[in-house]
């Protein structure tokens, strides 16, 4: 099936009478007539439901879904984004081990591994997306678990070179994991240029309508981990807290990764999403693939008018000719990037305060990828408390506007910008 057939058919296919739309299983337990039954579940012998926590047959409708949509070979939905990209991480890694991370990754998943995940001991190198070959090499050390990058970064929007980053992985024998959040697998399937692991904020584009938090992990299922058996002994040797399990023997490539992810990172730290989230999410992904189409579309004609406005001192969109990651972005994204622009307001911090009280359509909000437009001027609202200089010394310049585009009509959009820039 195609991408847009597969939003709609994909995961979950009713049998004779039963209901076409994926039944919201609202249910925390499940019923077994004996003991044996329900230990073969526990032992991982028979497939099956017996707590939420762990899996919950909605969910597991919708994850299904979204690994057709990737291309991989077995899924798992979370409670937020942030859930996802830790534990796809601490799967793999934990104290004295050591990821290699873009450092142009989503700032919220930046704090966790410099801040969170040093605390339990795993160590973090992040290099720049766009290094050399040779600082990339050095990056790598003998702990190294796994490295980590983001199609499209939010904000920066730099596009990530997932193929030389996927190479210079699998050549020291850890797997590439990427977020590919902004993109999602309509623009973007990262699999098939050699990632290993996928990982999504489902709350953006997925659910597309501010209504659902929520992330996913998929596995690509083609990283042999036994072939690096001593790297990655949490999935090539005994589990002691599950039965004495060996993941990557019993369920081999395909399903090692997210078998363990559920049967121990979940059943312990339980970043469940509720059934009704993830039926809510489903409606979302119906309608992907139509609205990532009119995101991009949209995104383009408001891109090539802030380009050309007077008022605007610099614009980074993927998808304009002059960007610098415009070549990148058709290898990777032939048919569009995404729908988040970022540019700058002539006349600094102030002038862009003074566009963001003028805007009618665009509403102002910390929220990004959904069908409403929303717009975000970092330097007085989330960073607010840093100066000019500490904002450039995070890569934030004080003018920068981060502009997500809807699916409202594209002319409602511009004018809205036009107007707002002409009170400047």
């Amino acid at each position: 099936m195609k991408q847009e057939t597969k939003c709609i058919q994909a995961g979950y296919t009713p049998k004779n009478g039963e209901p076409r739309m994926i039944p919201i299983v609202q249910s925390t337990t499940f019923k077994y007539d004996t003991s044996e039954d329900m230990g073969k579940l526990f032992d991982l012998e028979a497939s099956g439901y017996f707590y939420t926590r762990l899996q919950n047959p909605t969910n597991d409708y919708v994850a299904a879904k979204i690994a057709a949509l990737e291309g991989g070979s077995a899924a798992m939905l979370t409670s937020s984004g942030q859930a996802a990209s830790f534990y796809s991480v601490f799967n793999l890694a934990g104290a004295g081990d050591h990821v290699i991370a873009s450092s142009t990754i989503y700032g919220g998943s930046f704090n966790l591994f410099n801040v969170t995940m040093r605390r339990m001991g795993i160590d973090f190198t992040f290099v720049d997306p766009d290094c050399s070959d040779e600082e990339l090499e050095a990056a790598f050390k003998p702990n190294t678990k796994a490295v980590f990058g983001e199609t499209i970064a939010n904000p920066a929007l730099i596009v990530f070179d997932i193929e030389r980053f996927a190479k210079a992985a699998h050549a020291h024998g850890v797997p590439l994991i990427i977020d590919n959040t902004f993109a999602t697998p309509i623009n973007c399937r990262p699999i098939e240029w050699g990632a290993d692991i996928v990982t999504h904020s489902t709350t953006k584009y997925m659910d597309g309508h501010d209504a659902t938090v929520g992330g996913a992990i998929v596995d690509a299922g083609k990283f042999d981990w036994m072939a690096h058996k001593d790297k990655f002994p949490g999935l090539t040797t005994p589990d002691d807290s599950y039965h004495g399990i060996t993941y990557a023997e019993k369920f081999g490539k395909e399903g090692a990764f997210i078998t363990k992810c559920t049967a121990q990172l979940m059943r312990d730290l339980g970043s469940i999403p509720s059934p009704m989230n993830c039926y809510l999410l489903n409606l979302g992904l119906e309608s992907l693939a139509v609205r990532m189409d009119r995101h991009v579309s949209n995104a383009m004609k408001v891109a090539e008018f802030l380009e050309k406005n007077d008022k605007v001192a610099w614009i980074n969109y993927p998808g304009l000719p002059g960007s610098k990651y415009y070549e990148r972005a058709k290898k990777y994204m032939p048919n569009g990037s995404c729908g988040v622009i970022a540019f700058g307001v002539k006349g600094g911090r102030k002038a862009a305060e003074e566009f963001m009280k003028h805007l009618k359509v665009a509403m102002i909000a910390t929220h990004v990828a959904d069908a409403h437009t929303c717009i975000l001027h970092p330097a007085s609202s989330t960073h607010r408390q840093l100066t000019d200089e500490e904002l450039l010394a995070g890569g934030v310049s004080p003018d920068l506007v981060r502009l997500s585009v809807g699916i409202e009509n594209v002319d409602d959009i511009i004018e809205d910008l036009e107007n707002a820039l002409k009170a400047v």
